[in-house]
């Protein structure tokens, strides 16, 4: 780990060319690549307000549906065929899990069975695929078993485009889920209290080989992609193949920044190409939620992959840690102090160190989630510093104060608080690349309607509907189209895609 120790002051705005006032100094010793030893560094305040999501309406549950297979099979079982269940099992494990079958009256569609092998304990399987759960009605998402087998089974009806995670919680009555043994034909309420400490035993599927890392505490995560998904130039769940003349691999290091805004040290990671950079300085991504994206994903490959075939320039990039849920909460969001962190302190110490540009035409702020709203607000105000924004499933329920209602009215209803701030910002020469899952209930509504609102303000806005949620399975992907988009080629923003 490279260590920088030292103070950086000033708010962001005033000193050419794109700087903010103040300066970051430090000295910079023990070079390690990758992670240093130890957890994330501090957590210093940065303002108490606890950022968390209102209750908000969500698309129609997925629909389930019957598994011709599963039939077929729980039709062998009740004809006593006893090797039928073995050789299913077998079937599953060499072709592995879910189970993708057409639907032949609806070729558009796939019929997705999810399962579970249970044992003599297993009560029940609760099954949590990204944004097609009710968290609300845990009930909803209960496997099915076969009666008198270990066969445990949910099937949805999906578009045959559907890319997304999912985890799988057995409830065998033990651990954290000891106290849910009563009865389901209680009360719904006590039944969902129930269910609900079944969330923490959730994780991967066994048979799925396709798995995504957990974030902090997270055991991780399963990833199943649907014949006509999109196709994606890197999928962090698939096993890494090096092909011949693929050349050398950038540089990763992990840095600890001491930051006045934030009153508190923060981990940054940072990625140089490899290859000479142009003169002035090379294209800058800041990308947010590094521990993430460089921590656990290894983002880098992506990078090195899009800058060898020539769809990205040499880019420099940098992504600071986001600590925990607590600090994450804590900072992102429409805050000064985090984007003062950002342009008056992380770009600074960057360009005393790094290639990197002052052109806000070529630095790309990145985020996704709460992250997204943050890099939207950080393209608001600092625009001398931020001239691109890349925005995936940004939290635009978002608002000082945070969920709630306002002078005695839903802010549901009305437009999100950070629309409101860009309409009544003025104009700004701002690219803005916008991401939004058809899963994602209330944020893809607001979601259109920032986009229309920075179109008429005259920015150029690109803007895509993906068949998936909020979910690091679509937002791999969209990182890369939205870098492509931003710094790879030329583009009208009026491009609408993947509805």
């Amino acid at each position: 780990m490279k260590t920088s120790v030292g103070t950086s002051t000033g708010a962001v705005g005033g000193t050419p060319p794109g700087a903010a006032a103040g300066t970051a100094t430090g000295t910079a010793g023990g070079t390690v690549p990758g992670a240093p030893s130890g957890g994330p560094a501090g957590t210093g305040e940065a303002g108490a307000v606890h950022a968390a999501p209102p209750r908000t309406s969500r698309p129609a549950p997925a629909e389930t549906v019957d598994s011709p297979r599963i039939v077929a099979l729980a039709a062998s079982v009740a004809g006593g065929r006893d090797a039928a269940v073995r050789e299913f099992w077998a079937e599953a494990e060499a072709q592995g899990t879910p189970l993708v079958e057409p639907i032949p009256w609806d070729p558009e569609h796939r019929a997705v069975t999810f399962l579970w092998r249970g044992t003599e304990d297993t009560r029940r399987v609760l099954l949590l695929v990204n944004r097609l759960v009710d968290r609300s009605h845990l009930a909803g998402s209960l496997m099915r078993r076969i009666h008198g087998t270990d066969v445990w089974h949910l099937t949805y009806r999906l578009r045959s485009d559907h890319r997304g995670s999912y985890a799988i919680a057995p409830d065998t009555g033990g651990g954290r889920v000891r106290a849910a043994a009563a009865p389901e034909d209680g009360p719904a309420d006590d039944f969902q209290a129930r269910l609900l400490p079944l969330l923490a035993e959730a994780g991967p599927d066994p048979l799925n080989p396709r798995t995504l890392p957990g974030r902090w505490q997270g055991a991780g995560s399963s990833v199943f992609e649907l014949p006509d998904a999109p196709p994606q130039p890197w999928r962090p769940w698939a096993p890494a193949v090096r092909r011949a003349g693929d050349g050398s691999r950038g540089l990763v290091e992990r840095h600890r920044l001491t930051s006045a805004a934030l009153a508190a040290r923060r981990d940054v990671w940072t990625y140089v190409p490899p290859g000479p950079l142009p003169d002035g300085g090379a294209d800058t991504l800041v990308l947010l939620d590094g521990d993430m994206w460089c921590g656990r994903l290894g983002v880098q490959a992506l990078f090195d992959r899009l800058i060898r075939d020539g769809v990205l320039p040499p880019l420099v990039v940098l992504a600071p840690d986001a600590v925990d849920n607590a600090t994450r909460a804590r900072e992102f969001g429409g805050r000064q102090a985090y984007v003062n962190f950002l342009a008056a302190e992380l770009l600074p110490w960057a360009a005393a160190r790094l290639p990197v540009t002052f052109d806000p035409s070529r630095t790309v702020v990145a985020g996704e989630s709460l992250g997204g709203l943050t890099a939207l607000y950080a393209g608001l105000v600092a625009p001398r510093r931020f001239g691109k924004v890349l925005a995936q499933s940004p939290s635009l329920w978002w608002r000082p104060g945070g969920p709630g209602p306002v002078d005695g009215t839903d802010a549901a209803n009305g437009p999100s608080w950070l629309a409101e701030r860009y309409a009544g910002g003025g104009p700004r020469e701002l690219r803005a690349h916008l991401r939004v899952g058809r899963y994602e209930g209330d944020m893809r509504k607001r979601c259109g309607e920032l986009r229309d609102t920075l179109r008429g303000l005259g920015h150029s806005v690109a803007y895509t509907e993906y068949n998936g949620g909020h979910d690091y399975a679509c937002w791999a992907g969209g990182l890369a189209e939205g870098l492509a988009d931003l710094l790879g080629r030329a583009d009208d923003g009026t491009r609408e895609g993947g509805v």
